[in-house]
């Protein structure tokens, strides 16, 4: 089934029914134009959030070796570059390992 706006749209009408408050359309728009995005581009070999967390440390050590982490890992590469928390995450680590390492 290909999906498209106005199908997700439909889908999230559809589980938001019968709520008490009104729902905006500009942000119900705009929700599903994220969540298509996401669905467009998501990979079949990406990995997710635990995964991503489990091989940080690795990720960090390669990078603060001077080597290309990403080139090594390019999944946890790909996730750092989707994923706002794990990003966080591996730039907390990196800096108070490059921080200890001082």
């Amino acid at each position: 089934m290909k999906l498209n706006l106005d199908t997700i749209l439909g889908k999230i009408r559809t589980l938001m029914g019968g709520g008490a408050d009104p729902v905006d359309p500009a942000a119900l728009k705009e929700l599903a134009r994220g969540m298509a995005h996401q669905i467009a581009t998501t990979r079949p070999d990406e990995i997710g959030c635990d995964e991503c967390f489990e091989q940080m440390d690795e990720f960090v050590e390669i990078k603060l070796a001077g080597k290309d982490p990403a080139a090594a890992m390019p999944l946890v590469q790909d996730h750092l570059d989707r994923c706002g928390n794990c990003r966080e995450e591996f730039e907390a680590l990196l800096a108070a390992l490059q921080a200890m390492s001082q």
